[in-house]
């Protein structure tokens, strides 16, 4: 996954989130920072492989 795909999906999340604090819903509250989150370690990992990449030129 590109790190632009992984920053949207970060900002996406996040909007869930917000969401659901406004609406009092616990459930999107949490798969929002789920999809936050997991936007975070999509990002670390295309950042990893993007050092990997540079270090084999």
């Amino acid at each position: 996954m590109s790190k632009a795909k992984a920053k949207a999906k970060q900002v996406k999340g996040k909007i869930k989130e917000t969401a659901g604090d406004a609406m009092d819903d616990r459930r999107m509250q949490a798969e929002g920072a789920a999809e936050r989150l997991t936007g975070k370690a999509q990002e670390a990992a295309a950042k990893a492989a993007d050092q990997v990449k540079k270090s084999k030129r």
